[in-house]
């Protein structure tokens, strides 16, 4: 309840469910010879490839637990050959976008900075607003470098995105934590674009089709309500995984 001019006036709140998203999904972008596949493969089963098709493009899945809350992990594995092609198949399916160049090679950096052009224009002005993080891939190969870690992070900087250097070749850990991070900022995203409604003059409610909402109680009784999304309880079980076709894995 609000005084305004001495009058009294009546203000109903409605407050947005907690909006968890229960997918995500993650599309690979980046030069011929990256290491997309490479990344992608490392996190779905802890291995590193010698050997794939260049021209294999497919989407693998991977029940994993971010938080402690548990996410369906869809990750798109593009064969692009020379940047942006054909970009609608992705650009309206994506929760977050994983730019990967390779530090010992400059035009793969270069290319980089195409696909950082589109997925940017694509996303701008969204809700929620697909995540994109710029990858510094076969950072066991520093000593063959041709791009420093200060080009990518001016790159991630003019962009406005998060900066990682990884070897998919080496290290499972490092790979699975920046797949946990896109699932973060996905999450965090969801939240900042959903906004309480404040209805004044005891209008009724928005009605959103998609979710359930609660108005407070009478002012002598008021207490703050909020209302969650239920979650299936299930326990997690071991990581889905479609045979990954055209890979050699050791």
């Amino acid at each position: 309840m609000s005084l305004m001019f001495g009058k009294t006036r009546t203000c109903n709140i409605v407050t947005v469910p907690e909006h968890e998203p229960s997918e995500c999904n993650i599309v690979i972008l980046g030069a011929l010879g990256s290491g997309k596949s490479a990344l992608t493969v490392k996190f779905l089963t802890k291995r590193f490839i010698s050997e794939y098709d260049p021209n294999l493009e497919d989407t693998y899945s991977s029940e994993e637990v971010v938080d402690q809350h548990p996410v369906l992990v869809k990750v798109m594995d593009t064969a692009d050959q020379d940047g942006p092609v054909n970009c609608e198949r992705y650009l309206g399916w994506a929760s977050a976008f994983f730019i990967v160049y390779s530090i010992d090679n400059r035009s793969s950096f270069e290319i980089c900075q195409q696909y950082m052009e589109t997925v940017t224009l694509h996303t701008k002005g969204l809700q929620p607003e697909a995540q994109v993080i710029l990858l510094g891939n076969k950072l066991d190969m520093d000593r063959h470098r041709k791009v420093s870690r200060s080009d990518g992070a001016a790159l991630a900087s003019r962009f406005g995105c998060l900066f990682f250097e990884v070897s998919a070749c080496s290290d499972f850990l490092s790979v699975q934590s920046i797949f946990h991070e896109a699932v973060r900022e996905v999450r965090r995203e969801a939240e900042r674009s959903i906004r309480p409604l404040f209805i004044s003059e005891d209008k009724a409610a928005i009605s959103l089709s998609s979710a359930c909402y609660k108005e407070l109680p009478a002012p002598a009784t008021a207490k703050l309500v909020t209302v969650k999304s239920s979650r299936a309880q299930s326990k997690r079980r071991a990581p889905t995984l479609t045979l990954l076709k055209g890979f050699k894995i050791f």
